[in-house]
Order: structure tokens, then C-alpha cells, then sequence
């Protein structure tokens, strides 16, 4: 099961790649988003969350409890596994034969996306994320666009 080790790995890494998704990995990619709730997104953006505040530049932002990493690994196992050997296996089997590590990569890429978007709609994250706005120096972007 190395390969499945190189996928969670992959997952945990969640930084963008150069290959571009052979068509068995956009059939598991779809697979994927329409075998998973909004909790199962909403699971994985936690997970994601979770492991990015793992990071030394992050770790004073975010305060994760032990049991909390471990709640969200085991939630974040019970998705993974639920998607692969029950509800897409024939397109798990497709991609890793035809597409390798990079087609699992490529197809958990896509949900991860799916995930990001799930909570970026939120009124309160999305107030948020644009806060920066009204700190950027308008004039020096104007000066840019208009040569």
C-alpha cells in the first residue's frame, strides 16, 4: 500500500502540480464530488485546516488539541476510504492503473478545490477574506492598469 501511503501524503501536502489530469483521474475527480455531503467537505477543509496550522508560520493562529487532530484524522480516514472502496472503486481502480499517484493526486486535487469553496461561501469567511481590500493602495494598482 505505498501508494496509498504517497496519496495521503499528497493530500497533506495539497501544493499545486504541473501534470494535468489524465481522463481516468477526472472520472475519479468526479466521482469523488458527487459522493461526498457537505459535511464530508466540510470534514476535509478541517483536516486541511487542521494540518496547515501544524506549520510554525501558523501555529501561533490556531490552537489544535490533540484530540481534535485526532478526531479529524480519523474523520478524514473514514471519508477517504468510504469514497475509494465504496462509493468509486471501479474509477479509484481506473486512475491508479492508468494514471498512478499522480491520477489519485490529480482527483483529490479537484475535491480539495471542492472543499476550499464550500467554506470560502460563507458570508462571515468571505467578509473576512476581503478585509485586505480596503488597505491596498488603489492609486499605485490605477497607475499599472492604465499604461
Amino acid at each position: 500500500m505505498r501508494l496509498l501511503a504517497s496519496l495521503l501524503l499528497s493530500l497533506a501536502i495539497l501544493a499545486p502540480q504541473a501534470a494535468t489530469a489524465g481522463p481516468a483521474a477526472t472520472a475519479l475527480g468526479e466521482c469523488l464530488k458527487d459522493n461526498t455531503s457537505g459535511k464530508d467537505r466540510k470534514d476535509l477543509a478541517r483536516w486541511v485546516f487542521i494540518s496547515m496550522s501544524a506549520h510554525p508560520d501558523m501555529r501561533s493562529l490556531a490552537t489544535v488539541s490533540q484530540d481534535a487532530q485526532l478526531d479529524s484524522d480519523k474523520r478524514m480516514a473514514a471519508v477517504l476510504t468510504r469514497l475509494l472502496s465504496e462509493s468509486c472503486p471501479t474509477q479509484t481502480r481506473a486512475a491508479v492503473e492508468q494514471e498512478g499517484q499522480p491520477g489519485l493526486f490529480n482527483s483529490f486535487k479537484v475535491l480539495g478545490e471542492v472543499a476550499m469553496l464550500e467554506l470560502m461561501s460563507n458570508p462571515e469567511v468571505t467578509k473576512t477574506i476581503s478585509g485586505y481590500v480596503q488597505h491596498v493602495d488603489m492609486a499605485k494598482l490605477e497607475k499599472v492598469l492604465k499604461k
